[in-house]
């Protein structure tokens, strides 16, 4: 088999998927105008779907990407993805099970929905969906990072024009089947997504270490690698990295089921049992993740030479895999960005169209999926828009920000889950401190070649202290958001 044989597994499978997308509308058929039926499956979804849907929209194609090239080229500090992935499900199990419950009875479609409830406060709702939908577009755009490292690296047909006709080839369909089906399109293919994930983490650890001459091999290959480097990193985590890496973990597990693709996922599910048992078994993901990471290593032990990062999985792939195993590898990959960026622009597209947009025409009835549908071709253009005009660099550093924008949303809408203590103004005024905060403490970072950098050190008693950005502006949002509230209260308990 050569490179063309890989190339037509590659493209048929893709293909496969697309019409998969399709065909989805007719699944349990329903009226995809009603925006639960178009948005959300109908709230049907059982344990399996919903492990698979979930699954695919957090296990994206740029975690496949991202996560190994993150230890190819940091060391040991990019595994803080794997204990923040196995931390997020029992903090989901006891947030989203109870917010599954309330949004169910009243019929909530997304986050912002409960926040305008709860408090009545217009202002609150649209600060917290202006959130979601600026973090979710740089997310939606690196998903076609990844497709566009897989385009790049096929060459040929794929590559047309630094792969621009591909990508948008690709995202024309993906718009097409998701305004078509709904949630049920990245539903149905979610379920071949993964299984080619499954098989080509499982394939490349049986036969990428033993080509290498095992894991000690590896190990060794790649702390000497990285320990050799211009900028030296460690295979282990050295002791002044333990701060960052525990509030890298902790922060993003705060902002993992805060982004709105999350919680359209949740709610598809029928029954709050299908949520909890979804917690129990989505960690099984995460052992995945461990694996894949470790491939990164596998790379620098395999003499991978690449200032693009991005290409190292695929490189790594085609090195080692057969033509025909290399074509579903990739298509894996593909598939896996086509998955979680559906999902995301339903969700980005739902809180556009239920918080923002209806506030200001009251006269458009909520039972009506349309605006969605056509808000939902909108992000994806704009994403595409944002991989094909701006740098890829620039797309990394607005998705670190969506992550710590994301965890500014947890007090008004996981504290107040469990707690009414919290005043709307104190929570209004919380979030824009601690949004302004956050963004100025990364634009402190930014480096010369033009990134910016997740951690921020700071001096405290004379301590340097390096932590997740995240974190920093979660302690100013609360500490304003608890301190204005009793004052607010008794100003307006004074005036009545």
């Amino acid at each position: 088999m050569t490179s063309h044989a890989r190339d037509v597994i590659f493209a048929t499978l893709v293909l496969a998927v697309t019409l998969l997308g399709f065909v989805a509308a007719r699944w349990s058929p329903a009226n995809l105008r009603h925006p639960e039926e178009w948005a959300l499956g109908g709230r049907r979804f059982g344990t399996a779907i919903s492990w698979f849907l979930i699954g695919g929209d957090l296990y994206t194609a740029y975690t496949f990407i991202a996560v190994p090239a993150l230890l190819y080229g940091a060391g040991a500090l990019g595994f803080y993805a794997v204990p923040y992935a196995a931390i997020a499900y029992p903090f989901a199990f006891v947030v989203f099970t109870r917010f599954w419950r309330i949004a169910r009875e009243n019929n909530y479609i997304t986050a912002a929905d409960f926040v305008r409830d709860r408090f009545g406060s217009r202002s609150l709702e649209i600060a917290i969906a202006a959130t979601g939908i600026l973090a979710s577009l740089p997310y939606i755009a690196l998903q076609v990072v990844g497709m566009k490292a897989v385009l790049t690296y096929l060459g040929g047909a794929f590559a047309v024009a630094n792969g621009t006709l591909a990508l948008t080839i690709a995202f024309v369909l993906l718009a097409a089947y998701t305004v078509t089906s709904g949630l049920r399109a990245p539903a149905a293919i979610a379920v071949v997504k993964d299984t080619l994930i499954y098989a080509t983490v499982i394939a490349a650890l049986v036969i990428i270490p033993a080509r290498l001459g095992g894991w000690t091999h590896v190990f060794d290959a790649s702390a000497a690698g990285l320990a050799a480097r211009t900028k030296p990193v460690s295979i282990l985590l050295p002791p002044s990295l333990d701060l960052a890496y525990a509030t890298m973990a902790f922060g993003s597990c705060l902002a993992l089921f805060m982004y709105p693709h999350s919680i359209t996922s949740v709610l598809a599910a029928k029954s709050r049992a299908v949520v909890q048992r979804n917690m129990v078994l989505l960690p099984i993901y995460s052992i995945m993740l461990g694996f894949l990471a470790l491939l990164g290593y596998c790379a620098i032990a395999a003499g991978i030479k690449t200032t693009n990062t991005s290409l190292v999985i695929p490189m790594l792939l085609d090195r080692f895999f057969p033509p025909w195993l290399s074509g579903i590898a990739f298509a894996a990959i593909v598939i896996g960005a086509l998955v979680p960026a559906a999902i995301m622009a339903i969700g980005s597209a739902n809180l556009c169209a239920h918080n923002v947009f209806s506030g200001f025409h009251r006269d458009r009835p909520r039972s009506d999926a349309r605006l969605s549908k056509l808000l939902t071709l909108a992000v994806c253009a704009f994403a595409l828009c944002f991989v094909l005009f701006v740098p890829t660099t620039y797309a990394i550093n607005f998705q670190l920000l969506g992550g710590i924008w994301m965890v500014q949303v947890v007090p008004a809408f996981v504290l107040d889950l469990s707690s009414r203590t919290l005043d709307r103004r104190a929570l209004l005024a919380g979030w824009a401190v601690s949004m302004l905060a956050a963004t100025a403490m990364a634009a402190s970072t930014v480096t010369h070649g033009g990134g910016i950098s997740p951690n921020l050190t700071i001096s405290v008693f004379g301590q340097h202290v390096t932590a997740f950005i995240a974190l920093y502006g979660l302690a100013i949002n609360v500490i304003v958001s608890a301190g204005l509230s009793p004052i607010l209260r008794a100003g307006s308990a004074s005036e009545s």
